[in-house]
C-alpha cells in the first residue's frame, strides 16, 4: 500500500508543533478500511462474555462427518515424505502401520501387527502380523509390503523424512554407501582412496551417494624414488550388507538393530514406516493423487484445491466396525484468522497446527474448548566437555540445578512452556528428574575447586539472536550469578556462525533445541545425544524459520515454531526440516574415556548431566465440545480411529437466563 506523506503544523498555545501527515489514495483507503473491519471483527469475536464456557459452541452436524482445519493442503501423501502436519495427520488415517500410538498414554498397540517380541537383547524385534489386514483394492498386506516399503526407504535416501528414525535399523543406518576406488598391490595389501574405517560409520553417518569417487591414491614409492610395481583393478562388488528387515513367512516380520532398543515398537508408530503399496511411483509426481492404494481406516476420496482433502471410511479395513466417522474433511485454511472464523462459524470442528497470535491465545485461554498441551521438543543448553572445568560433572551438575525454571518459564515466556526438570516430555512413572537447589549447587561447586565461585572462568554461552532466547539466557546468567557467583558471557550468533561453533566445538555453552517425532526413548536420547554424528537436520542450531515443519505452539505463537520467540520478527528455529549444517558436515569428535560411551536413556543423560533441560514448548488447539475422543497428546497425533460425535450434544443454559 503506498502512502503519501507531508508536513503540517499545528499551533498548541504559543508553540507550533511539526506533525507528518499521511493520506491515502480513494482505492488504498478502502483496502485499509477493510483490513480494520477484519481486525475488528475479529476482537469483537474473541470477546468473551463471562456467560458462555465455549469460545464457539455451534450445534453438531447430523452427519458422521469430522471437519478438520489442520492448516494448508498437504504438499504429498508419500508416508517417507511426512515430516509434520498436514502431511502427518493424513498419512495415519489412511495408512497403517505395524503399530499405531494410543493417543492418551503414547504407548505402542497393535495395528497391523498383531504382537510382537524382542531377543533378550532386545537387537531383533518379531513382529507377527493379522491375517485380516487388506488394501484398499481388497489384496492382502503381508510382512513382505513391509520389506519393500523398508528398502525404498533406503533408496529414497535423504529425500526421506525423519530420516534419523531410520539409523538404529541394520541396512538402513548406512544405506546406498558409495564405495571409494581402490588400489591393490600384489602382495595382496589394499590402499584405500578412504579412511579404513569408511566402512564402519557410526549410526547417522552417511557418505554422499551423488558424489564422484576420488582418484585413486598413487602407489607408493621405494627409496630409491623408483616406483614400486602395482597394479589397478577393477573394484569388485563387495558382498551386499545385509538388510535388517526380513519376512519370514508371509505374517511374520524380523528387524535386526545396531543397538539394544527396548521401545522399538513405539518408533515403528512412527508415520515413515508405514507400508505403502507396490513400488510407490505414484509418489514420484507434486500432484495429489486420490486414486492411491492404502490400507488404513480411511481411504481418500477427493482432492480439492478449495474443498481440501476428503477421506471416507475404508469399506476393506480390518476394524471398520470400530470407526464411527463416516468421513473425514480437512478444510485448508490460508492463515490463522481464517481458522477461527471457520471454527466460530460451525464450518470447522477442530483446529490445529495454526499459527495464533499472543492476544488470540490469551483471549481464547479461558474457554473450555481451547487446549493447551506440552509440546514433543526441549530446549536446553549443551555443555562442551572437552574444555575444563566442564569436563568434571559436577561443575555441571551445579550449572544445572542452579537454573530456576519456573520463574524462568513464567517470567520470560508468560506461562506459554513447561519447566523441563528431564530431557523427555513424555510422563513415565518413575522417572529421575532434575531436583534444583542452589545450596547443592554451591556445594558442588566448592567439591570441584571454585569455593564461591573462586576463580571460575567465565561461561561463554552461545544463542541465537532471537529475543526471547537472548532474554533467558540473561535470565539464566542472573541465577549463576545470584546463586553461584559466576560470571557468564553471553554471545549471539546467527544460525550458520551457531551451528559452525557447534559442529567444531568452538563453545563452552550452547543453546539448542530437538524436536521428537516420536516417543521411542532410544532414538530421542540420541537426538540429543548422538556420540559422533548428529542423527538429522531436526537437531541443528538455526535461526531460520518454516512455519510448515512444525505444528502450532503456544510457546512460539507467531509461526507455530516452540522454540521461537513470539516477539520477534524473525523467529527461530533449531530444527528446520530440509536444512543441513551450513558447515558442510555434522560429524563431531567422540570424547575421550568412559565419556565417549553411548548415551540411550534417560537416566543416563540425567547421570551424566552432559547438557542443562530448560524448558518444554506447548501445543494448543481448538475442539468443539461435542467431539470426543480427538486427543491432542504430546506427539500431536491425535487418532481419527477414535473420533466420535456425540450428534445429540446441546449446549448448556447460561446462567441467569430464563
Amino acid at each position: 500500500m503506498k502512502l503519501n506523506r507531508d508536513t503540517a503544523t499545528r499551533r498548541h498555545g504559543d508553540t507550533a508543533i511539526s506533525f507528518h501527515r499521511v493520506t491515502a489514495s480513494p482505492r488504498h483507503r478502502v483496502i485499509f478500511l477493510f483490513v480494520c473491519s477484519l481486525l475488528s471483527v475479529s476482537c469483537s469475536q474473541l470477546e468473551k462474555p463471562r456467560t458462555q464456557p465455549f469460545y464457539a459452541q455451534t450445534a453438531p452436524p447430523q452427519k458422521k462427518e469430522f471437519r478438520w482445519s489442520n492448516g494448508k493442503m498437504p504438499k504429498s501423501f508419500d508416508p517417507a515424505l511426512a515430516s509434520a502436519p498436514p502431511e502427518t495427520d493424513i498419512v495415519r488415517a489412511v495408512y497403517e502401520g505395524l503399530t499405531d500410538t494410543h493417543g492418551k498414554t503414547l504407548q505402542p498397540v497393535p495395528a497391523i501387527a498383531l504382537e510382537w517380541k524382542s531377543s533378550e537383547d532386545f537387537k531383533t524385534w518379531t513382529f507377527v502380523l493379522r491375517k485380516d489386514a487388506r488394501w484398499s483394492n481388497g489384496e492382502r498386506v503381508t510382512a513382505k509390503d513391509f520389506v519393500r516399503s523398508w528398502k525404498r526407504l533406503a533408496a529414497l535416501g535423504e529425500k526421506v523424512s525423519h530420516r534419523e528414525l531410520l539409523r538404529n535399523i541394520v541396512g538402513l543406518n548406512s544405506a546406498a554407501v558409495e564405495l571409494p576406488s581402490i588400489v591393490e598391490p600384489e602382495d595382496g595389501e589394499i590402499f584405500s582412496s578412504q579412511s579404513s574405517v569408511q566402512n564402519e560409520l557410526p549410526i547417522g553417518i552417511q557418505t554422499n551417494t551423488n558424489s564422484v569417487a576420488p582418484a585413486p591414491i598413487a602407489p607408493p614409492r621405494s627409496e630409491t624414488n623408483s616406483p614400486v610395481d602395482r597394479k589397478l583393478i577393477s573394484v569388485k562388488p563387495l558382498e551386499e550388507p545385509k538388510f535388517g528387515v526380513e519376512a519370514t513367512d508371509n505374517f511374520t516380520l524380523r528387524v535386526s538393530l545396531v543397538k539394544p532398543d527396548k521401545d522399538f515398537p513405539a518408533l515403528v508408530a512412527h508415520p515413515i514406516f508405514r507400508p505403502v503399496y507396490g513400488d510407490g511411483k505414484n509418489f514420484e509426481t507434486d500432484k495429489l493423487n486420490a486414486g492411491i492404494v492404502t490400507n488404513g481406516a480411511f481411504r481418500i476420496a477427493s482432492v480439492g484445491l478449495e474443498d481440501g482433502i476428503t477421506l471416507d471410511r475404508a469399506e476393506k479395513y480390518w476394524n471398520k466396525e470400530a470407526v464411527e466417522l463416516e468421513r473425514v474433511r480437512f478444510v485448508p485454511t490460508e492463515n490463522a484468522e481464517k481458522a477461527l472464523q471457520a471454527y466460530r462459524a460451525g464450518e470447522v470442528d477442530a483446529v490445529t497446527n495454526a499459527d495464533f497470535e499472543p492476544l488470540a491465545l490469551k483471549l481464547l485461554t479461558p474457554y473450555e474448548d481451547f487446549r493447551r498441551t506440552t509440546y514433543s521438543a526441549v530446549n536446553f543448553y549443551e555443555f562442551n566437555r572437552r574444555i575444563p572445568p566442564f569436563d568434571d560433572r559436577r561443575v555441571r551438575e551445579a550449572l544445572a540445578i542452579a537454573v530456576e525454571r519456573e520463574r524462568l518459564t513464567e517470567d520470560e515466556m508468560d506461562g506459554a512452556s513447561i519447566p523441563a526438570l528431564s530431557f523427555l516430555p513424555f510422563e513415565k512413572a518413575g522417572a529421575a528428574k532434575l531436583t534444583e537447589n542452589a545450596a547443592r549447587a554451591k556445594s558442588l561447586l566448592a567439591e570441584s575447586g571454585f569455593p564461591g565461585g573462586e576463580n571460575f572462568p567465565a561461561v561463554r554461552l552461545l544463542v541465537n539472536r532471537n529475543d526471547m532466547q537472548q532474554r533467558i539466557a540473561r535470565r539464566v546468567a542472573k541465577m549463576w550469578k545470584q546463586n553461584l557467583n559466576v560470571e557468564t558471557e553471553i554471545v549471539v550468533k546467527d544460525s550458520g556462525g551457531l551451528a559452525s561453533s557447534w559442529a567444531s566445538n568452538e563453545f563452552t555453552l550452547l543453546r539448542r533445541g530437538v524436536v521428537f517425532p516420536t516417543a521411542n526413548e532410544t532414538i530421542n536420547i540420541l537426538a540429543i545425544f548422538a556420540p559422533q554424528a548428529q542423527p538429522s537436520q531436526n537437531v541443528v542450531p538455526n535461526d531460520s524459520s518454516s512455519s510448515s515443519s512444525l505444528p502450532n505452539t503456544a510457546a512460539v505463537p507467531t509461526n507455530g515454531n516452540p522454540n521461537a520467540d513470539a516477539s520477534a520478527s524473525t523467529p527461530e528455529l533449531p530444527a528446520v526440516e530440509g536444512e543441513t549444517p551450513p558447515t558442510g558436515g555434522n560429524l563431531i569428535l567422540p570424547l575421550p574415556g568412559a565419556e565417549s560411551e553411548t548415551i540411550l536413556t534417560e537416566e543416563q543423560a540425567l547421570a551424566e548431566m552432559s547438557a542443562i533441560p530448560l524448558y518444554f514448548p506447548t501445543s494448543y488447539s481448538l475442539v468443539k465440545p461435542y467431539i470426543q475422543g480427538f486427543d491432542i497428546n504430546t506427539l500431536d497425533a491425535p487418532s481419527l480411529k477414535d473420533v466420535r460425535i456425540d450428534n445429540n450434544w446441546q449446549p448448556k443454559t447460561a446462567k441467569g437466563e430464563s
